[in-house]
């Protein structure tokens, strides 16, 4: 589903990725893993369309996505792609279930509709209860939870998760491990996950070392 092919990136005079090649199948839960400075998020972040490559080509569902730019590119980001960060990035001034709609509401679909599939996730992740709370009435948990949802309201082909329970106890954790597993089981849900969680690395369908700005 997704293909990078000889993946380029420099800051400066320091070379981030030497070329990498990556798939990822539909279906996957794909985690990468590596020390510090490997080059983990700045891949994820270019075949996520966050970043562009110095050279190489990315591609989705054989688009070529590393070419597109602008709105074409912002429109395909938002109808396509579903992010979750460490830190969970909600809005302070909207309730729970705003924050999972603002997506689709960009996308310009209808507010009834994007309002009953918003609740209905919600539901699946647990935090139905907590839609009309704001970020900071809800546990580290029930916030992480709440941005899955709202990485998933626009049906995204894959998502892309950067190192997701790095602020979660123990606990939660696992639940967040637990919930990207019955999600793929459920919506048939693509996952690329960056971590230093050895759990969640291992009970991934597979695991890319990364090493020095490639893949080893």
């Amino acid at each position: 589903m997704i293909s990078g092919r000889q993946i380029y990136k420099a800051y400066g005079t320091v070379q981030v990725l030497k070329g990498v090649n990556i798939d990822i199948n539909k279906g996957e839960v794909v985690s990468i893993v590596g020390p510090s400075g490997s080059g983990k998020s700045t891949l994820l972040h270019i075949l996520g369309t966050l970043d562009k490559p110095d050279a190489g080509s990315v591609t989705m569902n054989n688009i070529a996505i590393s070419s597109l730019t602008g709105k074409q590119l912002a429109a395909f980001r938002n109808r396509n792609i579903g992010f979750v960060f460490q830190f969970h990035h909600l809005l302070p001034e909207f309730s729970a279930l705003e924050n999972v709609c603002i997506p689709a509401w960009l996308a310009g679909r209808r507010k009834k509709e994007v309002t009953e599939r918003a609740r209905e996730l919600l539901a699946v992740l647990g935090v139905d209860h907590r839609l009309d709370n704001k970020p900071n009435e809800l546990s580290g948990g029930e916030q992480q939870r709440v941005a899955v949802a709202r990485a998933l309201i626009n049906q995204p082909q894959i998502v892309f998760a950067d190192e997701p329970t790095g602020n979660l106890d123990t606990a939660n954790a696992r639940e967040l491990h637990d919930l990207f597993f019955s999600l793929r089981e459920r919506f048939l849900q693509t996952f690329l996950i960056v971590t230093h969680n050895e759990e969640l690395a291992a009970i991934s369908d597979r695991t890319l070392h990364m090493k020095d700005g490639l893949i080893v």
